[in-house]
């Protein structure tokens, strides 16, 4: 009895080290900076604050496109965001929403790594910046 009590508290304990180590090395890979050109970082909304019809429009647009990957509610814990190898982000916190519209706006639409290219899929400029304003809305 002892020595499968011994044997269950090690395989626990090395299934706690895997997740901890395998957590670590996510969010290591997740700090990458972005490198977004100076073209896009100086790109401005063209939506007017709190106009309801483009964050409609925009939910709409989270919901097709981004939901299953970023959640709900943008934390990062949608559907597929398991099968991902880096953590999809948290568009509710401080260091998102410090983001320029035009730094929001490339790495919505251009992408990199796991995040796919959808300039093809969301071709309206105002449909893209009706997304990026309700992804600022999450911060609030």
């Amino acid at each position: 009895m002892k020595t499968m009590l011994k044997t269950v508290t090690l395989i626990s304990g090395f299934i706690f080290v895997l997740v901890f180590l395998t957590a670590n090395y996510t969010q290591a890979q997740d700090k990458k900076p972005w490198d977004i050109p100076a073209k896009y970082k100086a790109m401005k909304t063209t939506v007017k604050a709190g106009d309801k019809e483009a964050l409609a429009d925009g939910k709409m647009m989270w919901s097709k496109y981004c939901k299953s990957c970023h959640g709900s509610k943008g934390l990062g814990d949608g559907p597929k965001s398991a099968m991902l190898k880096t953590f999809p982000g948290d568009f509710s916190t401080a260091a998102f929403q410090k983001y320029s519209d035009g730094e929001i706006y490339y790495m919505s639409f251009v992408g990199r790594d796991e995040m796919p290219n959808f300039e093809k899929k969301v071709t309206s400029e105002s449909d893209r910046w009706a997304l990026v304003a309700y992804m600022r809305k999450m911060g609030k």
